[in-house]
């Protein structure tokens, strides 16, 4: 499962048994299972741990391994697999819990910081805990998936959980009601049942409430209206979970077994390796090609000012893909230049055409990660867990506890009707009339979404950043400026743009300049607008403008660009792979593997250990194998059909048996590959201060370093340095080096270190300060520096503003 609280590895630090072992799990209590239309049992097999009271156990509503004591499983009569059957969607139930105690009313939620938001709203009446994350899962050391028997999952409680677990039944049989309040997509339907599980209630019954904001209104209306548990969410995560362990518990050893011990492989993280590796190999593979620019500085005799680019020879265009490719030689430059010394540089025509540009969609959980990296610098995982606190809730003066935002996780563009006509009163109220439409911006996601939820909006649209100063961490305040401004924006009038052509011409060379200018803001009052031109002035046909001057710069047609995490995230997306929930953990997953490195420039890079691995499965595991899982198109179509598992229109079961039918046979043939040598560590000429064997270069989760060739005998490391070329300006003899802090931030230091502790976020400006001669050092503003032995700091004036 995805949550981060709990979230469990792809593969276990040991070698996982299959099939899992049948003996009792110490650290489950038991607990019987309630029946339900939606799955039942084929087989009830045995759990373990401590027998405790509870009142009312019933058969279990999914199929699954029971954790019932083994001498009550003994007894149990086999039941025939309901599967097939459709799941229960949502509740027809009435509008009330039933009271079975006589105490408060217990909720519980996943998040202690939800429970505390939720407290304060809901009163004296509630009594709301926390579960902390799951509360059940399968135990990392086994298998524990009895593929034999339906593939019955063996969930035990989470290590640690014990406490929590006690506490929630002791006040499960006080409680007048229990409200299961966890998240509202597959995972917290998921913990909702295992909630049920555990405190012995019926998940048909209306136990169930779903917050997709939390504010005041929302949760008093949500507590009023329960539902059931979504059986079909339940088991198409079950199926997820079970899915991710048969792959990652069966490819992990065979790893281990082929390259080396302690790696592993995952349905979705082999798919997002397989694309960080193909783009290195494209990389690796690219052959620049030179091209030049041609640009002519002219102007007309009133003043105005052109720089006009070579566009066409002889009638023919000379670019391609978006540059001037077919100038690639410096007689094609002569002939360009010779034309315009020539003849007068004359204008053939001027265009301008007005265009609107549709305001942006309101954020989804992949944009919000995308445009939270782009502008804000937030990595994928702490864009969502600023989200979280966002969700559930801060406490604002005169109004208390509030949820900022809506729920994060999801891929629908729907907005409640609601919340767009606040929407639109609050333009109606802060811009003039021509900023709103007429009516409003209507959104859909593209592919299939989980439609009910809602597009990640403010919970109130009056609740503005500036309301906030002082109130949120500078974090909050980026991640929810961002929400907010994404959303006004997604309900304004089009910005309105006009577009500017120049074309000019010098006997047979063609030139061109493009300019845009724009004319109204609309959308762009509140969320950047990026033009690619500058306002371009107007010219008139025949006119002869003076030239001032040509130049002429080579350049190198350049490889793709390396995936950062958001633009991996949308390759994923756009390739129908992983969802909402899932994004984040899948790129750090690759970091803990050591497959993948994030470079100095904050992107992506494959490592050697990482492109064994993907070798390995792409030649057993590809495109055209039984079981591709690798293929990115093979991935997209197993989401698929967990979507319809959700819907009902696939038995889950049908979903696992199909897939491990394929799987089996390919795992058969890859069994028998000969083993994958590594390639060995890079030596670097010097031998380890230790123990005198060789040293190499390594690659970490943060890249690379130097360490000693007998690890792991010998554990000495060192950092690479990089020489910056300036001296040190505290102690005047060490160099000033690059290195990489423990979370891979790359600052400056003395080469020296530890007797010189010189250090610096900054790098050096090139530059010797004019007092002391010490190496002057950036200070992180555009064009300023300092210098750290002295403190010198250059006028203004006198600053270099190249």
């Amino acid at each position: 499962m995805a949550k981060a609280a709990k979230k469990e590895g792809t593969a276990p630090r040991t070698a996982p048994l299959s099939p899992p072992e049948k003996q009792p799990a110490k650290t489950e209590a038991p607990v019987k299972r309630k029946a339900s239309s939606s799955a039942t049992e084929k087989k009830k097999a045995p759990g373990a741990g401590k027998k405790t009271a509870a009142p009312g156990r019933k058969k279990s509503p999914a199929a699954g391994r029971t954790s019932s004591s083994p001498a009550a499983a003994e007894k149990t009569k086999k039941t025939p697999p309901a599967a097939g059957k459709k799941t229960a969607g949502r509740s027809k139930a009435s509008s009330s819990l039933p009271e079975t105690g006589t105490g408060k009313a217990l909720v519980i939620v996943e998040s202690p910081t939800k429970a505390k938001t939720l407290t304060k709203i809901l009163g004296p009446k509630y009594v709301v805990k926390s579960s902390v994350g799951h509360i059940r899962d399968l135990p990392k050391s086994r298998l524990a998936i009895d593929v034999e028997n339906d593939f019955a999952p063996e969930y035990i409680l989470v290590k640690g959980k014990a406490k929590v677990k006690n506490e929630l039944t002791g006040l499960a049989q006080k409680a007048s009601r229990v409200i299961l309040a966890s998240d509202p997509d597959r995972e917290g339907e998921a913990i909702a049942w295992h909630l049920c599980e555990l405190l012995d209630i019926d998940p048909a019954s209306p136990c169930r409430v779903r917050f997709y904001e939390i504010t005041p209104g929302a949760v008093r209306e949500a507590v009023k209206n329960p539902e059931e548990v979504n059986m079909s969410k339940v088991e198409a995560q079950q199926a997820r979970r079970i899915l991710d362990r048969l792959v990652g518990y069966t490819l992990s050893p065979l790893l281990w077994k082929k390259i080396r011990r302690g790696l592993s492989a995952g349905r979705v993280q082999s798919v997002a390796l397989a694309l960080i590796c193909a783009r290195e190999r494209e990389i690796r593979e690219f052959v620049p090609r030179a091209y030049w620019l041609v640009t002519v500085a002219a102007a007309a005799g009133d003043g105005r000012k052109y720089t006009l680019r070579a566009d066409s020879l002889d009638g023919k265009s000379l670019w391609k893909e978006g540059k001037s490719l077919l100038i690639d030689s410096e007689q094609v430059v002569e002939a360009i230049l010779g034309e315009v010394e020539k003849f007068p540089l004359t204008v053939t025509d001027f265009k301008v055409r007005e265009s609107l540009r549709a305001a942006p969609a309101p954020f989804k959980t992949s944009t919000l990660q995308q445009e939270a990296a782009r502008r804000s610098g937030l990595s994928p995982r702490r864009t969502m867990s600023i989200a979280q606190e966002l969700f559930e809730g801060v406490s604002i003066p005169g109004r208390g506890p509030t949820g900022l935002i809506t729920y994060m996780r999801t891929d629908s563009l729907r907005i409640a009707p609601e919340a767009v006509e606040k929407c639109r009163a609050y333009i109606a109220s802060s811009f003039e009339p021509s900023y709103l439409p007429e009516k409003e911006n209507a959104y859909s996601a593209k592919g299939r979404s989980q439609d009910a939820h809602e597009a990640i909006r403010p919970t109130d649209v009056t609740i503005t950043p500036e309301s906030l100063e002082g109130i949120l961490t500078p974090d909050q305040m980026k991640l929810y400026s961002l929400i907010w401004r994404r959303y006004v924006a997604s309900q304004m009038t089009p910005a309105r743009v006009a577009n500017a052509t120049l074309t000019a011409s010098a006997g047979r060379a063609g030139f061109r300049q493009l300019g845009e200018t724009l004319l109204f803001p609309g959308w762009s009052a509140v969320w950047p607008l990026d033009l690619k031109g500058e306002s371009l002035q107007p010219a008139a046909g025949g006119e002869v403008l003076s030239v001032e001057g040509t130049d002429r710069e080579q350049k190198f047609t350049r490889p793709p660009a390396r995936y950062s995490e958001a633009t991996l995230i949308k390759v994923l997306e756009d390739e129908g792979v992983g969802r909402p929930s899932t994004y984040a953990s899948i790129v750090e997953t690759l970091y803990d593997r050591g497959y993948v490195v994030r470079n100095e420039e904050r992107r992506l890079q494959s490592t050697p250990l990482g492109e064994t691995v993907d070798e390995f499965l792409m030649k057993y595991f590809n495109g055209e194998s039984l079981s591709s899982i690798v293929d990115t198109g093979f991935t997209a179509r197993m989401e698929e059909s967990l979507d319809d598992v959700e819907e009902g229109k696939v038995p889950w079961l049908a979903v696992l048996r199909d897939f491990w039918k394929n799987f089996t046979v390919t795992m058969a043939e890859a069994e028998t590959a000969p083993a994958a040598q590594l390639p060995p560590p890079e030596p670097i000429g010097e031998d380890c201060p230790e123990c005198g064997k060789p040293l190499v270069l390594k690659n970490g989760r943060f890249g690379e370093f130097i360490g000693c060739s007998g690890y792991p005998e010998c554990r000495f490391t060192r950092p690479v340095l990089v020489k910056t070329g300036a001296v040190c300006p505290k102690c005047g003899t060490g160099d000033v080096v690059k290195r990489k802090s423990r979370k891979g931030k790359p600052f400056y230091g003395c080469s020296r270190y530890p007797e010189c502790d010189f250090v610096s976020w900054n790098p050096p400006s090139g530059r010797e300060c004019p007092e002391c001669g010490a190496a002057m050092m950036t200070t992180g503003r555009k064009g300023g520096e300092e210098c750290p032995k002295c403190g010198y700091v250059p006028p203004k004036e006198t600053r270099d503003d190249d």
